[in-house]
């Protein structure tokens, strides 16, 4: 059993390590002044019963490689992407810190898959609701194909909330990752109803779809012959963000369509295209979609 002075001493020093990368022979040491400064700071902070938030570690810019050849040449490269280069280790194993972090952002990717859109943000948004044949989420993750389909009763909501035949419908699905539409969806809905405005298009309910797949998007074409259907949805989570949503479009789309009939846009999240941004993209898709009667494969030819 490890006692409770030693367990404070292993979290102090994970901890003085996650405020910055570990130092080269080649920079300057710290004072020890500054050390017995830091290590206080540190006690404080654990006896508050606060431990800084090791996921808040901006990646990119930690480095934990001892003596490196070209700590500046390698930092650079580590600028241009989330990839866990220089971790470093301790004997045959990651240190500490990695293993935490890499443990955190898992927790968060899982998270992101089992956990709800809240049903705030659903009632905040004005969202018109309904849900898949999926039951939950075990049935919802085991069985693909029921995230696809509506049963009679939510077939004739979709109906009597929607405009018939409109030029655009959105649809918002929580997909892989809840975590994305909460992260994302008040920021991109405004953007792309805004940006439509500027082409004089419009769109009135957004419906959301619980345990929802991509093809959900087929059927609620079929029910409300849009010209142009939205589904914003979160996807898979991974270790770098679990908050990462995409866009995808069709042009009067139907159930078994191609999956080539589809416009994607991906990587919707702050560490991509942010969200506002995405948004009037999105928009310009849609006016590109409806001008031209087409989606996917087709549209991009006729570029």
């Amino acid at each position: 059993m490890v006692d409770e002075k030693s367990l404070k001493a292993i979290i102090e020093t994970v901890l003085a390590e996650m405020t910055g990368h570990e130092k080269s022979s080649n920079e300057a040491v710290a004072t020890k002044e500054q050390e017995v400064i830091s290590a206080e700071a540190v006690s404080c902070q654990i006896e508050d019963g606060y431990i800084p938030d090791i996921t808040e570690v901006d990646i990119k810019k930690q480095f934990l490689v001892p003596n490196a050849h070209d700590e500046e040449g390698y930092l650079r490269m580590k600028s241009y992407t989330p990839a866990r280069l220089g971790l470093w280790r301790a004997g045959p194993r990651y240190k500490t810190q990695s293993m935490l972090r890499f443990r955190a952002d898992h927790a968060a990717a899982q998270d992101a898959v089992f956990s709800d859109v809240s049903d705030d943000l659903i009632e905040e948004m004005g969202f018109v609701a309904v849900q898949t044949k999926c039951q939950d989420k075990d049935e919802y993750v085991t069985r693909p194909d029921l995230g696809r389909q509506f049963d009679e009763e939510t077939r004739k909501l979709i109906k009597e909330n929607t405009t018939h035949g409109a030029k655009v419908q959105i649809v918002v699905g929580d997909g892989l990752s809840s975590a994305a539409i909460e992260a994302n969806i008040r920021d991109v809905l405004p953007a792309i109803k805004q940006g439509l405005k500027m082409f004089n298009l419009e769109f009135d309910h957004t419906i959301f779809v619980k345990y929802s797949r991509v093809g959900a998007m087929d059927e609620i074409g079929e029910l409300t012959e849009a010209d142009c259907v939205c589904m914003l949805i979160g996807e898979r989570p991974g270790l770098v963000t679990a908050e990462s949503m995409s866009a995808y479009l069709a042009y009067k789309p139907t159930s078994g369509m191609p999956e080539a009939n589809r416009t994607v846009i991906s990587n919707i999240q702050k560490g991509g295209t942010p969200a506002v941004e995405a948004g009037a993209y999105i928009a310009e898709v849609i006016k590109n979609i409806v001008d031209k009667k087409k989606s996917g494969i087709a549209l991009k030819e006729s570029e």
